[in-house]
């Protein structure tokens, strides 16, 4: 055998992977792993066969079709006044993660620091550190899970390149809000920081509220790679489909690792997501049709004993389960799948040094016969 040295030697198989196979194992109800169990509309599936049956199923341009671009164009100005050149400032990734590892790698060097708000997606931090990067993480704690400026300035050195942040955020279901923004400003304005503003759960807000997405800030856009989620918009996840914006002279350099790594993706699915995107109303509906969701998933668990968390974005939802069990998170989501037939996912696993606040995610992005089971059987915990 030859030796290798591991450039990820902590990184193992990620909780999501594992409780996603103990679900199907043991047939239990999975609302762990964030993809829903319902199809996406049959028009969008339609479009692409006709995409396959027209021939077009050769390469792709590297940037992504154009005119899938330009859809993206015209909605991010719609949404947030916003205007990107589709030519030079918008790229289409394979998914959101690809367009992450890849904004990451066009400008974190060997000790460059990178401020990351904990609990996080798993897929920041392992980027950050293949590039030779140093994680520098600030904890935020239930049931509000608020950002503690002050705290960031702090964590600010001259050799701090980027600030990642996500909204509407996963795993806790918060939002940033105006007074954020405006703290990031102040804070930024004198500092060569870039941000990276993962935006995948853009169109999954509730009651009322506004994405405060980093486009609708002049002082923000001209520094920010802001990556979103057709997967997610559209219910495919497995097709794996996102996009990357970003001002021209980012991009430039975003496209030249792009092309390396995927060089282009699948050509019928951005056929047919161009033509799907042209109807706003395809993804205008999101906000109403997930709170639906939230809401009766909300109502049912108020019989349990799990304790619910805010949920203002995104299809998590978030539980105290202190007054049920003492255990470690890891633990008992394990014993809830086994024991109850309901597989979720531990919040522990978003924090470096896995901080247990007897904090557990369930996704409810599943039909309302699917959220029903699983609420049935989550009243008997």
């Amino acid at each position: 055998m030859i030796p290798i040295i591991s450039k990820l030697p902590q990184t193992g198989t990620t909780i999501f992977t594992t409780m996603s196979a103990l679900a199907a194992e043991l047939g239990a109800i999975n609302l762990s792993q964030g993809f829903p169990d319902y199809d996406c509309p049959a028009e969008l599936k339609e479009l692409v066969s006709q995409a396959m049956q027209h021939g077009h199923n050769q390469y792709a341009p590297m940037a992504g079709l154009m005119s899938l671009r330009e859809v993206i164009a015209d909605k991010t100005e719609k949404l947030y006044g916003a205007v990107y050149d589709p030519e030079t400032e918008i790229t289409v990734t394979a998914g959101g993660t690809q367009a992450i590892y890849t904004a990451i790698s066009t400008v974190v060097n060997p000790n460059d620091e990178v401020i990351i708000f904990e609990p996080a997606y798993d897929a920041y931090a392992p980027a950050v550190r293949m590039m030779g990067g140093l994680v520098k993480s600030l904890q935020l704690e239930p049931p509000d899970y608020r950002i503690n400026w002050e705290m960031v300035k702090r964590l600010i050195t001259n050799r701090t390149r980027m600030i990642i942040l996500n909204s509407p955020h996963n795993p806790t279901a918060t939002m940033l809000r105006k007074e954020d923004i405006d703290q990031l400003i102040s804070i930024i304005n004198s500092r060569d920081i870039f941000i990276l503003s993962d935006e995948v759960y853009e169109h999954l807000i509730f009651d009322g509220r506004t994405h405060e997405s980093m486009a609708r800030y002049a002082e923000l856009r001209d520094r920010s790679f802001i990556v979103a989620s057709l997967g997610k918009t559209f219910h495919v996840t497995g097709w794996k489909l996102g996009y990357c914006i970003a001002p021209a002279y980012l991009m430039r350099e975003f496209r030249k690792i792009h092309q390396f790594l995927v060089f282009s993706v699948n050509t019928p699915m951005q056929f047919a997501a161009a033509e799907y995107l042209k109807n706003e109303e395809h993804y205008n509906y999101l906000p109403g049709f997930f709170q639906q969701k939230r809401d009766h998933f909300r109502a049912g668990l108020e019989q349990s004993r799990f304790k619910l968390l805010p949920c203002e974005g995104s299809y998590f939802q978030s539980a105290f389960y202190d007054a049920i069990s003492d255990e470690k998170d890891t633990d008992f989501v394990i014993r809830l799948t086994r024991e109850f037939g309901v597989a979720a996912i531990p919040t522990s696993a978003f924090y470096s040094k896995g901080t247990d606040f007897k904090v557990i995610r369930f996704c409810f992005a599943k039909t309302q016969e699917t959220l029903d089971k699983a609420v049935d059987r989550l009243i008997k915990v």
